[in-house]
């Protein structure tokens, strides 16, 4: 569990790294109007994913998810409230490629752009920070 743990907490700033990298890639690429496709926009989403899975395996095997000590604030964050927002950001991230593959030209970075921003900013808010006082630490 602590190793699946560290693991999950690791890659995070694997997928942030990868998702700025393809924010400012799609970006560039719009300005532009390059109408070639990057790799780097289906490297965040395999690494989104990765996360997604290494997630859910902590949901089933966490004692911080507890549906019964909801009105607890650390309780409620990991079971409702971290694993709603970073669910939300992974469905955009994979909206916004799927999409970008369907059009062309610049609209394809642009399509990136948005939406992998939108997923950025609900992962850097659903992020348990150790400056959240939620447990958690840098790593």
């Amino acid at each position: 569990m602590n190793a699946l743990l560290h693991a999950h907490s690791g890659l995070r700033y694997v997928v942030l790294v990868l998702l700025l990298a393809a924010i400012a890639t799609a970006y560039s690429k719009w300005q532009g109007a390059h109408t070639d496709d990057s790799k780097l926009y289906s490297f965040a989403l395999i690494s989104a994913h990765i996360q997604l899975l290494l997630g859910l395996i902590l949901y089933v095997m966490s004692p911080k998810v507890d549906f019964s000590l909801i009105s607890d604030r650390l309780y409620r964050f990991f079971t409702l409230e971290h694993s709603l927002m970073m669910l939300i950001a992974i469905v955009l991230i994979t909206v916004g490629r799927v999409r970008s593959r369907k059009v062309e030209g610049a609209a394809k970075h642009r399509t990136v752009l948005y939406f992998y921003v939108l997923a950025l900013v609900l992962i850097l808010i659903a992020i348990p920070w150790p400056f959240r006082d939620l447990g958690a630490g840098w790593f």
